[in-house]
């Protein structure tokens, strides 16, 4: 080839199959998937929710019937005369949280790395007491907590009533309609939501980040401390949301282990509702409770750090 001659064009290579978009029919599939889920939340939370936002605002009787004035002031004064229930739904809720982790943890790590072939029997036993109807479970607590009965005795004994009634959980010698029954209510009632996403998170963990640590001359506590624990986050974080925010709202176990100076906010909206037959009043309550708990969960999130939740 002389230097004139143009170089040989390469021969042009054999085109691919032609790539065909999916039809309208195919691409509106996900859609359709999504549909029966998303009606869910229209009919059974965007519509009562919108309808209660319209209660909130309302004005009248049940007599006269209540109609939507925009009476904001309902808000004002249904946080001024319930703020003690308020308090005291966060304090009880949040010890109610406090205990479960410090309870759940412990038996989660346990049925994660310790029980061997006993795992699904343990499990069995942390989910059995949802077989049980909630109100027998929590029931069954006032004859736990009764006066004269072997836990009170004991108590006594090793003088944990004289603490407890120090700090104002309880009164004297009595455990029931006292603010330590219905926290141990609520520790009891809402365990297994710990307890769950504690263990589904530690069996995630590589078993050998634990040889490793060891290698390292880690200490056993200080490889919980480096490893195990911030691996663990995200279920720590899941399962004090999975039991606060329920504990928050719940009223059952004040009802009935508490008494008149134990009343949580779920009481008065549940009495509102029922009993005042005041909708207004109710629907502002259940949405300031709504705001507390949705601003309480944002900060926690944001301040735990996880980055699988946030």
């Amino acid at each position: 080839m002389t230097l004139t001659e143009a170089p040989p064009t390469p021969a042009a290579e054999p085109a691919g199959p032609p790539v065909r978009k999916p039809s309208a029919r195919r691409r509106l599939v996900p859609y359709w998937l999504l549909l029966p889920g998303i009606l869910w939340l229209i009919v059974f939370f965007a519509v009562p929710l919108v309808y209660q936002a319209s209660t909130s605002v309302q004005t009248g009787s049940l007599e006269q019937g209540f109609e939507v004035t925009w009476h904001f002031r309902t808000y004002w004064d249904a946080l001024r005369d319930y703020y003690p229930q308020f308090v005291r739904s966060l304090l009880y809720a949040g010890s109610a949280t406090v205990l479960c982790l410090v309870l759940g943890y412990p038996l989660a790590y346990l049925i994660a790395f310790k029980a061997g072939r006993w795992r699904n029997l343990v499990l069995v036993l942390v989910i059995a007491p949802f077989f049980t109807s909630f109100l027998i479970r929590t029931l069954a607590w006032k004859t736990i907590l009764a006066d004269g009965g072997a836990v009170v005795d004991l108590m006594n004994t090793l003088h944990v009533l004289d603490v407890t009634s120090w700090l104002g959980w309880t009164e004297s010698n009595r455990v029931l309609a006292t603010p330590m029954a219905v926290v141990c209510g609520l520790t009891y009632n809402f365990l297994p939501f710990m307890i769950l996403p504690l263990y589904t998170s530690l069996e995630r963990i590589d078993g050998r980040l634990h040889e490793a640590a060891g290698d390292l001359y880690a200490t056993p506590a200080t490889t919980f401390r480096k490893v195990t624990f911030p691996l663990s986050m995200p279920g720590v974080v899941s399962g004090t949301l999975l039991t606060f925010i329920p504990a928050s709202g719940d009223y059952v176990n004040a009802e009935l282990l508490g008494s008149t100076d134990t009343k949580m906010v779920g009481s008065v909206i549940q009495s509102q509702f029922l009993r005042v037959l005041d909708y207004p009043t109710a629907a502002a309550l259940s949405f300031i409770l709504m705001a507390i708990v949705l601003l309480t969960v944002t900060f926690y999130i944001r301040r735990s750090g996880t980055e699988d939740l946030v």
